[in-house]
């Protein structure tokens, strides 16, 4: 089942339960979808990476959004952006908790041999591909960061 079909069930589930919450996120996801099918040289449907890139983007967002708004003394504001977010996520493949981005970034270190500060480009590649869709840019940055220093 694509994400698209599976992003209506359940805006009509949310429709039939009332969750505004949901509703709104799910209808972020089918627009962002929407955006993606009709940008130039895109084709009529999107792969599964592009659906990941797609709803890793959207939680990024509303995290910032939630981030901000909590600097700005809004809990108001961020509580239904942390809500979206744990709908958006429910369609993401499950996530690697910090340990194991440690884990892979470190073998990804020693197989390349690579040490210092002036690898970290190589090393955030090489593990930008192999993490892809399992954990967010930040997290592998951080961590390359640290292993690297």
């Amino acid at each position: 089942m694509s994400l698209e079909s599976q992003i209506m069930d359940e805006m009509k589930n949310a429709m039939r339960a009332k969750d505004t919450v949901a509703l709104e996120a799910l209808r972020a996801i089918k627009s962002g979808i929407i955006l993606a099918k009709t940008e130039a040289g895109a084709g009529d449907t999107l792969s599964a990476d592009e659906e990941i890139k797609l709803l890793q983007r959207l939680v990024k967002q509303r995290k910032d959004s939630a981030a901000i708004f909590q600097q700005q003394n809004r809990p108001d504001l961020a509580e239904p952006e942390l809500s979206q977010v744990a709908v958006i996520e429910k369609f993401l493949p499950a996530q690697l908790s910090e340990a194991e981005v440690e884990a892979a970034v470190a073998a990804i270190i020693a197989e390349g041999g690579f040490s210092g500060m002036a690898s970290m480009g190589q090393v955030m590649g090489k593990a930008s591909a192999a993490l892809a869709g399992k954990t967010d840019g930040k997290t592998i940055s951080t961590i390359v960061k640290k292993l690297l220093a």
